[in-house]
């Protein structure tokens, strides 16, 4: 099992994605809440990492968190983007970019500032 997972990672496949999509096919809801518990830990993650001084390991955790919440919204909202990751099997970063400018446009930009 360690061995397929770094082997994920070689192709920079995300396992989470992977898991969560699975689990989206069944229980979107259930895959949304997954993402937002996922970000929650990723932010604790990040300040933790900020009381320990490292600014570097801290950035990657909230980009992170930004990146999870981004998820959920758009498979929420079923965006074209989150229908394109989903028809893909992966999220690619101008696929963030585009979903994040499709949400502010179509939540109004109070969601740039959240």
């Amino acid at each position: 099992m360690e061995g397929l997972i770094k082997k994920a990672e070689e192709y920079d496949i995300d396992i989470n994605d992977l898991i969560i999509d699975a689990i989206s096919r069944k229980d979107p809801k259930g895959a949304i809440n997954l993402r937002i518990e996922l970000a929650k830990k990723y932010i604790a993650e990040a300040e933790d990492y900020l009381k320990k001084g490292d600014a570097v390991q801290a950035s990657e955790k909230a980009y992170k968190t930004a990146e999870e919440i981004v998820k959920a919204l758009a498979e929420k909202f079923n965006i074209p983007e989150y229908q394109q990751a989903s028809k893909e099997g992966r999220w690619y970063t101008y696929w963030l970019a585009s979903a994040v400018n499709r949400l502010a446009k179509d939540l109004g930009n109070w969601i740039l500032t959240f």
